[in-house]
């Protein structure tokens, strides 16, 4: 569910610098995994500035049946709340999966600052509709960081949809 965590969330003492991608990935991967278990698409999403998580959330498409409640979107409500104000330009979205272009239009009217995506998504991802002479539907000057954490990513996906199948 998306929040803005009360104590928001810092990094732990000690953390490398190079881990910092990895860390906040995990988070999200968290909320993709409490999305999972409530029958939701398993995407999870947590948004940083300063360092503290600011806001978090995973699908909630099903429970609230909306089809706009991506992880993304309802993490970008959460911290513009938190923040007060509704452009994000010092903030880092984590996110498991490549946003859908849907997201990304909302991504880039906040003017995030930077996105980091786990696992590409081919069929529905921003990328497939803005390649080919499309323009991309994010802020020029978010920097977009591809691929950390990309198998835990990809597999927590392919497991969820797997299951889907055999029940079938």
């Amino acid at each position: 569910m998306a929040n803005n965590p009360s104590g928001s969330i810092s990094l732990p003492e000690g953390l490398l610098s190079g881990n910092i991608d990895e860390y906040f990935m995990r988070q999200a991967l968290m909320e993709a995994e409490k999305g999972g278990k409530e029958d939701e698409v398993p995407i999870g999403a947590v948004i940083v500035s300063g360092g503290r998580i600011i806001a978090r959330s995973h699908n909630m498409t099903e429970c609230l049946n909306d089809v706009t409640a991506h992880a993304e979107m309802l993490a970008i409500t959460a911290a513009a709340e938190a923040l007060g104000g509704k452009y994000l330009p010092g903030c880092t979205l984590y996110v498991t999966v490549e946003p859908c272009p849907m997201c990304a239009g909302a991504l880039g009217w906040s003017q995030i600052g930077r996105i980091v995506y786990g696992a590409p998504d081919e069929k529905r991802g921003y990328r497939s509709v803005s390649g080919g002479g499309y323009k991309s539907p994010l802020h020029p000057k978010t920097i977009v960081t591809e691929g950390v954490l990309k198998e835990e990513c990809s597999e927590i996906m392919r497991t969820f949809f797997q299951g889907k199948r055999r029940k079938r």
